[in-house]
């Protein structure tokens, strides 16, 4: 290794990390975008006090507790309720009056996070008259994440701002009639639960859900490689109905991808598409 630069040498321990992982838990992470890689890598560098990226290799193959906290730092855990609050407003307007169609309908939330937003659609849904006829599919590969989402447990001081959000994406009852605050902190409504299975998978190597209406997936694959992303995108468009619909994030798109020619574009702005029915 005489010689080799320091970035390289980065680079090369990032690999023997992300090969010890794969090796030893079966999670790849190997084509990650490499600058979210290094930064959350070296994010557990520092936080656990140790010297190189190559410290890791023995703690992670050794230590399941040491890859818990890995598996926290690689999962993107920013949400809050109705984030985007023209997008859940456009998802009420346009995309549930298709979904009534449907004697019933099946939503997969991918990469849910701490379930803030799955708790949104939900409500919406209710509001609309489709909860009691549908089952949401809230996943995750973060398990910390998932016990947070199933608790459904969130700061009371986070409330207002929420409220107006919900209000921004036309909400039609009062936002504190779906759940109770007690002690500092906010439980969401157990009638809202009934309708939300929550459960782990990996997009990098699970299989599809069947028979999904709307598949929500928002601002997750900005963290993967072009290959990873049509890998994941695959399996949305392998896990949707004939006619169903897929949302990502803002800075999400289906144009350069190898599944653009199985979806027409819903709404642009929004970054709603719809499977075609004749491919």
């Amino acid at each position: 290794m005489l010689g080799m630069k320091l970035e390289d040498m980065q680079e090369f321990e990032i690999d023997l990390l992300l090969e010890a992982i794969y090796f030893r838990y079966g999670y790849d992470f190997r084509d990650y975008s490499k600058a979210s890689l290094e930064r959350r890598v070296l994010h557990r560098v520092q936080q656990s006090n140790l010297n190189s990226i190559s410290e890791m290799v023995p703690r992670v193959m050794h230590d399941t507790e040491f890859f818990e906290l890995f598996l926290r730092d690689m999962s993107v855990t920013v949400t809050e309720m109705f984030r985007d609050p023209k997008v859940f407003h456009k998802l009420r307007q346009e995309v549930f009056t298709q979904l009534k169609t449907y004697s019933r309908v099946n939503i997969w939330h991918a990469g849910c996070a701490t379930g803030e937003e799955v708790y949104s659609m939900a409500i919406m849904l209710k509001e609309e008259g489709l909860l009691d006829r549908t089952r949401i599919y809230a996943t995750d590969y973060n398990n910390h994440s998932l016990d947070i989402a199933k608790k459904g447990i969130y700061p009371v001081e986070k409330m207002k701002l929420y409220t107006e959000s919900y209000i921004a994406a036309g909400g039609k009852a009062s936002f504190a009639d779906y759940y109770l605050a007690k002690f500092g902190s906010v439980k969401m409504a157990e009638s809202l639960k009934e309708h939300i299975t929550f459960a782990n998978h990996n997009l990098m190597k699970d299989q599809p859900f069947a028979e999904m209406h709307l598949i929500v997936c928002r601002n997750v694959l900005i963290y993967f490689n072009a290959k990873l992303q049509d890998r994941v995108l695959t399996l949305f468009k392998d896990s949707l109905i004939a006619r169903g619909f897929l949302l990502l994030g803002d800075k999400e798109t289906l144009d350069f991808s190898e599944v653009k020619s199985y979806f027409e574009t819903f709404n642009k702005k929004e970054r709603i598409y719809r499977r075609l029915m004749h491919v």
